[in-house]
């Protein structure tokens, strides 16, 4: 079945490229998957993040298809590209809107703009809430503890990434945690930021095998490198965790 979904989206690969795609196709489905204890909808939601993390535009508009084919719905994928922008910013986020839009547009998909639950007054509040729900009481009212010249960078961490983003209706607390460790994942070099959110998605229950996991479903979309130094840190944080029980 996943296969076959895979095949229906890369043609456009094949005319060309035949052996070498029917071979990747194999990997992403028959050893990858059938290796993944994540349900299909997971793991595509885990695809799409790490291809927005990486900025393979092309790729993601052939996953996008394929996730809501899986069982992804609409309101989780334009989450994710949502989320996304905190993460990886409008300038490198801004085309996948688009791709997003003009796939839905062809499926004939309408989906409210409705899930925005803070307010201007309050979304510094709820984000830091979140904050502390994730990373612990060390983060409750972070920026009265930073050096006044970075101060403001941790309130907006709290009101924007925070109390724009994770407060919004669509996704739950591990689909937002998961997805922003494979942006994170996806992008490189952010090895201390992928600690945090490893940290946080165990925190919240995503534990070391499914992160794992996670990471095995994204070695075919970004390589062995990103996704060798992503394992190196969860080995990492498992470690430090069972040593300060």
């Amino acid at each position: 079945m996943y296969q076959d979904i895979l095949k229906k989206y890369h043609e456009d690969l094949v005319e060309n490229n035949g052996q070498m795609i029917s071979r990747w196709e194999y990997f992403v489905a028959e050893d990858v998957a059938g290796h993944s204890k994540l349900d299909g909808k997971t793991r595509c939601m885990a695809i799409l993040a790490v291809l927005l993390g990486c900025q393979g535009k092309e790729e993601f508009k052939r996953m996008l298809q394929v996730a809501l084919d899986c069982g992804v719905s609409p309101v989780q994928a334009k989450e994710i590209v949502y989320q996304a922008t905190a993460y990886l910013g409008m300038g490198r986020v801004a085309p996948f809107y688009k791709v997003v839009d003009k796939v839905f547009k062809k499926r004939n998909i309408v989906i409210a703009d409705d899930r925005q639950t803070t307010t201007m007054e309050d979304r510094m509040r709820k984000g830091n809430d979140i904050q502390i729900a994730y990373f612990g009481e060390g983060m409750r009212d972070s920026w009265q503890k930073a050096p006044e010249a970075t101060a403001h960078i941790q309130k907006w961490l709290a009101a924007n990434c925070f109390g724009d983003y994770y407060t919004r209706a669509g996704l739950t607390d591990n689909q937002r945690e998961m997805i922003t460790f494979c942006f994170i994942l996806g992008q490189g070099g952010c090895e201390n930021q992928l600690r945090g959110h490893t940290n946080g998605n165990m925190n919240l229950g995503n534990d070391h095998a499914f992160l794992v996991d996670v990471i095995s479903q994204c070695v075919p979309f970004i390589g062995y490198p990103r996704s060798l130094n992503a394992l190196n840190v969860v080995n990492e944080i498992q470690k430090q965790r069972e040593e300060n029980k």
